[in-house]
């Protein structure tokens, strides 16, 4: 088995936290390379929880991955929802755009998914609207990683269970498939934490590496105490399943600083190979910024 690639809490600040402590992130990156080489990155801004939590999504474009200008901006107000989350940046088979947006229910621990339509990524704040996933009284769902391929839509869906208060942290992650991107069917649990390990608590899928065999990367955590504080797992499958099993050793990326996280790690391809990462990397000061890292290709120093 080759080593997997990942993600470096030393690499360079694309998008610092909007202020400096405790609470004040900028991250939950979802990364897409496009066709003439532009990278466009979707993140979140996130105050503190008690100023406002996720306020808004950023989408910006870069030329080189690394200096990014914005384009667009998604805001919780516009959605009534008390917070935004990790959203996943998409382009559809017929050349226009998809932004899904992870909203939280005010006065609740329940998230829903909607996504948003537009020809253009600027379009997207008021683009069509659609709410892919409702959740319910029983489990709220948000942070979806979407791949597009010749079969379809997939989504790999972040599934809180909602049936005991104060323990609602606890997640799973869950695979869906589509036609169109906005009508999913559940094919069930595929990642879950395991017993007595640093990701007990909970696995979420942030990555998708390969598809054949399927490799991915995980925000895990061991405790209700590290909420918010992940770091990052890999997973993998075996013998032609859909369920992922973690590659055992703990936690493979973490931050050496602050609260320890090192979470959502995504990646667009290089040209000329390797892989440019981006994710949500805690500072010493407790806020977290959005950095980004390369992978190199193989025989490239």
């Amino acid at each position: 088995m080759s080593p997997t690639p990942l993600p470096s809490a030393d690499g360079v600040v694309v998008v610092p936290a909007p202020r400096r402590g405790p609470g004040h992130w900028a991250g939950a990156p979802s990364a897409l390379l496009d066709d003439d080489g532009t990278v466009w990155l979707a993140h979140r801004l996130r105050r503190p929880a008690d100023d406002g939590r996720g306020v808004e999504v950023v989408v910006a474009r870069s030329g080189d991955g690394v200096a990014f200008q914005p384009v667009a901006h998604v805001r919780r107000d516009a959605f009534g929802a008390a917070s935004l989350e990790r959203p996943a940046i998409t382009r559809r088979p017929d050349g226009g755009w998809r932004l899904y947006v992870s909203c939280a229910t005010p006065g609740s621990k329940h998230w829903w998914v909607e996504a948003l339509d537009a020809d253009s990524p600027d379009g997207l704040p008021e683009g069509r609207r659609t709410v892919v996933h409702a959740g319910s009284a029983d489990v709220g769902v948000k942070d979806p990683v979407v791949l597009v391929d010749d079969e379809g839509w997939w989504m790999w869906l972040c599934c809180h269970p909602l049936d005991e208060p104060g323990q609602e942290d606890r997640m799973t992650t869950r695979l869906l498939h589509s036609d169109d991107g906005l009508a999913w069917t559940d094919r069930g649990e595929v990642l879950r934490g395991t017993p007595g390990t640093w990701d007990a608590r909970g696995a979420r899928v942030t990555a998708v590496l390969s598809r054949d065999p399927l490799v991915v990367l995980y925000d895990g955590r061991a405790c209700v105490h590290e909420n918010w504080f992940e770091r990052t797992g890999v997973a993998r499958t075996y013998d032609g399943s859909v369920t992922l099993r973690a590659d055992d050793g703990g936690p493979a990326a973490s931050s050496p600083h602050g609260d320890g996280a090192l979470r959502y790690a995504t990646a667009v391809a290089r040209r000329g190979g390797g892989l440019r990462w981006y994710a949500e990397v805690a500072h010493a000061d407790g806020s977290h910024d959005l950095i980004t890292s390369v992978s190199p290709s193989p025989g490239e120093t």
